[in-house]
């Protein structure tokens, strides 16, 4: 099966079943980081937590939101020991954005010195545009970004 004629599917989707990405809609990752990524941490044992962390300032919340670091939205991926041990029903005040309460979830239920906090590597993402060679794409085309 063919995805965009010169990306296969099956290659795109690398056989791993203990990483889950999450990915804005107007990001792009490049493939082989992924894979790399992956093989590089398969089995891994402890919580994994893959982004480019900000620590979360939050003094009406501070049991659960208080300094917590969270993935910054564009990009994460974290492992199924960290899904394991997520608290989901940390409870908060206040609308909140979604990363940042996933950051609490995880410092709340794994625990932040249990958890792999390990820096993505933003020469392989794009957020909003894309640029290489002579090729410049707004990955942003609807204007609500």
């Amino acid at each position: 099966m063919q995805f965009y004629r010169n990306m296969w599917i099956r290659d795109y989707l690398y056989p791993a079943k203990e990483y889950f990405i999450k990915l804005d809609d107007d990001a792009l990752v490049d493939k082989d980081y992924i894979i790399d990524l992956v093989k590089k941490l398969s089995g891994y044992k402890r919580p994994a937590y893959i982004s480019d962390h900000r620590i979360f300032r939050d003094p009406w919340n501070l049991q659960s939101l208080d300094r917590v670091p969270y993935g910054n939205g564009k990009f994460y991926m974290f492992n199924r020991q960290l899904v394991k041990c997520l608290n989901t029903s940390m409870t908060y005040i206040g609308p909140r954005n979604e990363d940042a309460v996933f950051g609490g979830m995880v410092s709340t239920g794994c625990g932040t010195s249990n958890v792999a906090y390990i820096r993505e590597n933003d020469a392989w993402i794009w957020h909003k545009e894309y640029a290489s060679k002579n090729k410049h794409i707004d990955l942003a085309f609807i204007k609500n970004h």
